[in-house]
């Protein structure tokens, strides 16, 4: 059972910022597609960010784009989400998860996924 550990949800209000982290074991960090998916009550599972092996290339859907950035930390096999400017619908579980380096950046190919974080965002 591949271990992905989230960590940094929180209750916040509009307008404010939170920064999740995600810790995975170093033969996945290395050699595979991090990313971040989001599970909102009544909603279909939302990819909210991914990265490349090398960290180079990024990939955002449009609700989140120029509010949200994921980085790696290579010296902590550490994924984050820095979330900025939130808003009450970037209210649910966030959830790190990894797939392959190829086709990086399509949703349906991340498999490994870790338990989640809630994040709350009040208006």
């Amino acid at each position: 059972q591949v271990q992905l550990v989230e960590s940094g949800g929180g209750s916040v209000q509009a307008g404010g910022s939170l920064r999740l982290s995600c810790a995975a074991p170093g033969y996945i960090y290395s050699t595979m597609c991090m990313g971040w998916f989001r599970q909102a009550p009544g909603k279909e599972r939302e990819g909210v960010a991914g990265i490349n092996t090398a960290g180079v290339s990024t990939y955002y859907p449009d609700s989140v784009k120029g509010r949200f950035t994921i980085s790696r930390d290579n010296a902590k096999n550490t994924v984050y989400l820095q979330m900025n400017s939130l808003k009450p619908e970037d209210t649910g579980m966030y959830i790190c998860a990894a797939g392959p380096q190829i086709g990086c950046g399509t949703w349906s190919l991340f498999d490994y996924r870790g338990q989640g974080t809630q994040v709350t965002v009040s208006s």
